[in-house]
């Protein structure tokens, strides 16, 4: 159990020694410290970069390692989609990064994205696949694949502006790319004179008055102490590693799986809570649902009513949201037809968990109501037949489903042959909500003041998003807000 002790600040008055003094001390090394990192260090200033495990990545390091960037970037235009502008990026995240997301924030990262695209090309050397996945899937895994949709080209987001293009950016990498991404931003921050004090996890805040100049870490055992000239810059990540506080504030993801390295746990926001540091939309989060989007594009899914709830061929963030809030066991349900129709690839090997002739005998195996999902198959082929969806499913994945059936029970994962512990649900999340900062990444006090010497980015802090998730604007926002921490604690902003 965490005890307020445990972060409560230190008074620089009494500290008689530090072990080590910097510029800018950057606590956490995943995308959002890196990006902090190189634009402090690349500025002038002498910057230590402190991070609990024994090597830079967190969980920026095991994502899929998607960026969300648009705008009119290079793989856009090579592509052949030259209309983007930043405000149709603006338009559709903020639709699907609401309601209430921080328009503030976005308006800037929309404004900015082609940049921050030529930023992660030339400054930290990343290369992006040179093929267009055009279907729906969470994440293509050939290292070709450079830009996908992100569900812009579905319902109803397809209809907020004449401009309708694909801005998930892939690096060239085979399935997830979140290594090469930190692989690359590790050398780059290096490059740039930034050094790393691994197995090195900070603990309390160091204040002089109201003034943030460094903070204590264990290391190897041993107390440390750092002191920061400048400022601190706090990018530990969210908190979905830590019970309870996802019981005080974000109580959805309990009893979930996990999307994070094990170490996401609240401290860098409970340090600077500890000091006054204001919260913003902690009871915020992403959660994915593990059913395959090129299995649900071709059916439906229906919850323990036997109902459709969504429109299949969107974004999976975005029916994985609202499936967990669905009354019973979300299913994904598919004609044999359909099944056949899906590419090895992107099959997976998965094989259903339930099959019948009927629908009426599929419904009976699986737990629900006969009629009603007899009735809701009608429905949905009658929507078919008229080449318009009830719920907005684009008429290119529309086939009446005319059996056999079956049933995929999303809680058995994406891999024929993992293990799936009995108790999964098959949701996984993370949090979104964090410390409250500016957009140049100052920390506010409760009172709505920047907290001198204190900064924060990446999940640490409330970013762009509302309550809804798109894929890659964790790594999008991270490093974006990251870069404009870094100036700013570093006196070029």
């Amino acid at each position: 159990m965490t005890k307020p002790s445990d972060v409560q600040p230190i008074r620089a008055a009494d500290v008689t020694n530090y072990d080590h003094e910097a510029d800018v001390l950057v606590v956490g090394f995943g995308v959002a410290g890196g990006a902090a990192a190189y634009e402090a260090a690349a500025a002038g200033a002498e910057v230590i970069v402190l991070e609990r495990a024994s090597g830079p990545g967190g969980s920026s390091a095991q994502s899929g390692g998607e960026l969300y960037l648009g705008g009119g970037t290079a793989v856009q235009e090579s592509h052949g989609f030259s209309g983007d502008t930043p405000e149709a990026m603006f338009q559709y995240l903020r639709a699907a990064l609401g309601p209430n997301a921080d328009e503030e924030k976005l308006r800037l990262y929309c404004d900015g994205s082609v940049e921050h695209f030529g930023w992660f090309r030339d400054r930290i050397g990343l290369e992006f696949g040179q093929d267009f996945f055009d279907r729906p899937t969470w994440m293509p895994l050939a290292p070709t694949d450079g830009l996908m949709w992100l569900g812009e080209n579905a319902w109803p987001y397809n209809e907020l502006s004449d401009v309708v293009v694909p801005r998930g950016h892939r690096p060239a990498a085979p399935g997830f790319a979140g290594s090469l991404v930190m692989e690359r931003m590790v050398a780059a921050v290096a490059e740039v004179g930034a050094v790393t004090h691994v197995d090195t996890r900070a603990a309390k805040l160091i204040v002089d008055g109201d003034r943030v100049v460094g903070l204590t870490a264990r290391q190897f055992g041993k107390d440390v102490t750092y002191r920061a000239r400048k400022g601190v810059v706090l990018t530990t990540g969210g908190f979905v590693d830590n019970e309870e506080m996802l019981v005080d504030h974000c109580p959805l993801l309990l009893g979930h799986g996990k999307v994070s390295d094990g170490l996401d746990d609240g401290s860098g926001i409970r340090m600077a809570q500890a000091i006054g540091a204001a919260t913003r939309r902690m009871s915020m989060c992403q959660v994915a649902y593990t059913a395959n989007p090129a299995m649900t594009a071709r059916g439906m899914l229906v919850n323990g009513r036997a109902q459709r709830f969504h429109n299949e061929d969107t974004y999976p963030g975005l029916w994985s949201e609202a499936a967990i809030r669905e009354p019973g066991k979300v299913w994904v349900i598919m004609d044999e037809t359909g099944f056949e129709e899906v590419p090895p690839m992107d099959g997976l090997g998965l094989q259903p968990a339930f099959a019948a002739e009927t629908i009426e005998e599929l419904a009976e195996e699986i737990g629900l109501d006969p009629r009603a999902l007899a009735q809701t198959v009608e429905n949905y082929n009658a929507g078919a037949r008229a080449g318009k969806d009830a719920l907005g499913k684009d008429p290119s994945w529309l086939r009446e489903l005319t059996g056999p059936f079956a049933a995929f029970d999303p809680a058995k994962g994406l891999s024929p042959y993992a293990e799936t512990p009995p108790e999964s649900t098959g949701y996984a999340g993370f949090t979104l909500g964090g410390l409250h900062t500016t957009v140049d990444g100052e920390v506010l006090s409760i009172s709505g003041e920047p907290i001198a010497g204190l900064y924060a980015a990446g999940r640490a802090s409330s970013g762009m998003h509302g309550e809804g998730y798109i894929s890659g604007t964790s790594l999008g926002d991270g490093s974006f807000f990251g870069r404009r921490a870094g100036r700013a604690v570093a006196g070029t902003r």
